[in-house]
């Protein structure tokens, strides 16, 4: 016997009344993939959300369809997030910027009597 419903698309489907209980195969898991879109040629690409797909190609097809389909985008990039790598918090330290920055001026150069003579003939 199969199940009766007021919506006759379910209807016509056959589906069983009792649902089927026997487990999947690992061929049937999907895997989480992080999506990245690119609004503009040369822009950065922007972490926009996930998808859950059973494969890159599939993937690709449902980030397309969910993160540029209204918006601009020229690119997408699609990984899976188990290959996303977080470093440790503990190892912030790592990330600390140099406050002085000597390398910036030209008087650590070994040029500077250049430009001081440049200095001196252009401001005339």
């Amino acid at each position: 016997m199969s199940l009766k419903s007021l919506d006759p698309r379910i209807t016509r489907e056959g589906l069983p009344e009792e649902p089927d209980n026997t487990p999947v195969e690992n061929i049937h898991h999907w895997t989480t993939f992080e999506v990245f879109h690119q609004t503009k040629k040369g822009d950065r690409h922007i972490h926009v959300g996930s998808v859950h797909a059973p494969n890159h190609e599939m993937a690709y097809i449902l980030a397309k369809e969910q993160f540029a389909r209204r918006a601009d985008c020229v690119s997408l990039w699609i990984v899976k997030t188990s290959d996303v790598y977080q470093t440790n918090y503990r190892d912030e330290d790592m990330y600390e910027n140099n406050q002085e920055k000597m390398y910036r001026e030209a008087g650590g150069y070994k040029v500077m009597e250049r430009i001081n003579k440049y200095r001196k003939e252009h401001s005339k």
